[in-house]
């Protein structure tokens, strides 16, 4: 039976199922492997007093190699649930991190207020990293008619570039990072591309770019090791040391930083609202809430009753959707005709352009030197 023929069967435990993911697989109870992978992945996690300490000790060593420094940490701060909480426990820590903001071009009105909030009543300095607009909009256009699913992966690379370049220019050795298991660790590999693969975006472009990316902040695994390994630069994933329920941290973070909801995850974003409510589901048939929902349901956050009924609900709220895609249509400068034609063009697979492989292959006779390297240079997330 062909792939696309397969029966359909949702997860025993969460609301993963072969539309979500075609080649997801099941135990004899009709367990998925998310279930289980999610079980492995948590079984790492330090939280509650143990990892309070774990991360007490994490801090004082944060300190002590920024003590010289205007900053002794940095942070990605996109006004959403995770990377708020990251600064709220970056001051419950007595760090002094620059916060710093990407914006490319997307804020929402209240992403903007939610960071401005943040910033004053926690106290710290803001740096907004503003990509070239023409550019971004450039290499986003060139993603929608190359009919790839991550056309996300630009701006997480960018991200990361932007926050290890700035480390590095700064001397800040550590970069606070919002990533988690408990609410992040569900994500078929079909619905993503490796972010720091830079040779995908350069070849996507090429194909269906229209000018010069000059001052986009491209990096490398290279580029990458140089500042971990050299500059001894890490990220430390803060939210993995403590218990993080969704639910009661946006009411926290309410409360305490006059944070507001933005109905919906990464939503703080105006592309990714238009991204994961209705490129994903109309074009690709992925609804991003299954991953979300069982990872809250792995967690014990939600049961699967509640998970469903969340599904049952629209991906996009109507009314907001006839705003958002006016808008992105003509941000993007693209008529209805155009947009619509690449919405009904087939995906198709970031591999059919040029990517990144890894070393060994490119270059075979370092194989044996490569694993060597690793043993000695382990790579850090």
């Amino acid at each position: 039976m062909a792939k696309h023929e397969r029966p359909y069967q949702q997860c025993a435990i969460s609301v993963m199922d072969t539309i979500a993911d075609p080649d997801i697989s099941f135990d004899e109870k009709g367990i998925s492997n998310y279930y289980y992978e999610y079980k492995r992945a948590s079984a790492s996690l330090h939280t509650g007093n143990e990892g309070w300490e774990m991360l007490e000790k994490i801090a004082s060593e944060i300190k002590n190699a920024g003590k010289n420094q205007p900053y002794d940490c940095i942070m990605g701060l996109s006004g959403g649930v995770d990377s708020t909480y990251v600064a709220y426990l970056a001051k419950k820590l007595e760090l002094r991190p620059l916060a710093v903001h990407f914006d490319n071009g997307w804020n929402s009105e209240l992403a903007v207020m939610n960071i401005e909030n943040i910033i004053t009543k926690l106290g710290f300095d803001l740096f907004t990293y503003v990509i070239n607009w023409d550019e971004f909009k450039d290499l986003q256009i060139a993603y929608l008619k190359a009919s790839v699913v991550d056309i996300e992966a630009i701006t997480d690379h960018a991200i990361f570039a932007s926050l290890y370049k700035l480390a590095g220019e700064r001397k800040i050795k550590y970069i606070l990072s919002g990533t988690n298991i408990q609410t992040e660790n569900t994500l078929p590999k079909s619905w993503i591309h490796p972010k720091g693969d830079h040779i995908n975006i350069q070849s996507i472009h090429k194909a269906y770019g229209t000018i010069a990316l000059k001052t986009f902040p491209f990096s490398d695994a290279k580029v990458k090791r140089y500042y971990q390994q050299v500059m001894g630069v890490k990220s430390v994933s803060v939210i993995n040391y403590v218990d993080y329920n969704k639910q009661k941290i946006k009411t926290l973070i309410e409360k305490e930083l006059g944070w507001r909801d933005y109905g919906g995850k990464h939503y703080e974003s105006i592309w990714t609202r238009f991204y994961q409510g209705y490129i994903l589901p109309n074009k690709f048939k992925i609804d991003k809430r299954k991953a979300h929902l069982s990872d809250l349901i792995f967690n014990g956050q939600i049961t699967k009753e509640e998970a469903l009924k969340e599904l049952a609900k629209p991906v996009y709220d109507e009314k907001q959707f006839k705003i958002d895609y006016d808008f992105v249509l003509k941000k993007l400068g693209l008529s209805k005709e155009e947009f619509e034609s690449i919405m009904q063009s087939s995906p198709r697979s970031h591999y059919d352009f040029d990517f990144e492989k890894p070393i060994d292959e490119r270059y075979p006779v370092l194989g044996p030197v490569k694993k060597i390297y690793r043993k000695i240079f382990p790579v850090k997330k």
